[in-house]
């Protein structure tokens, strides 16, 4: 039995990821799969925990939502499913960029030098 998100937003989101990825993009097929459990389910990231496992200028997608808890200490441009307000308000502090998924599949398609936190 295959989960599905009862949001019609959540739905068109993990279609076009899988789209993606029958283009030879297995990034995006990851993404996808990560976002197709319950929402109760879904990664959590603190920026704390994306501040240490990154370098500066790296683009990073998270498939779940990312918190404030931590600081940036270094540029890098986040795609989130979801972001709480102050973490975005950390992220533009630190002079990084905060973007849906779906904006950085249509900016990378090829999903080249993203890496998946969470």
């Amino acid at each position: 039995m295959q989960i599905r998100p009862k949001n019609k937003v959540d739905e068109q989101l993990i279609a076009m990821l899988r789209e993606e990825s029958y283009k030879g993009n297995a990034i995006w097929k990851k993404v996808a799969d990560d976002l197709n459990i319950p929402t109760r389910q879904r990664k959590i990231v603190n920026l704390s925990k994306i501040n240490r496992f990154t370098a500066e200028n790296e683009v990073v997608v998270v498939p779940g939502k990312v918190l404030s808890s931590g600081e940036l200490g270094h540029k890098l441009i986040i795609a989130a499913f979801r972001f709480s307000a102050s973490s975005i308000e950390k992220i533009k502090k630190s002079g990084s960029s905060a973007m849906s998924i779906s904006e950085l599949m249509k900016k990378n398609p090829s999903g080249k030098g993203v890496r998946i936190i969470g």
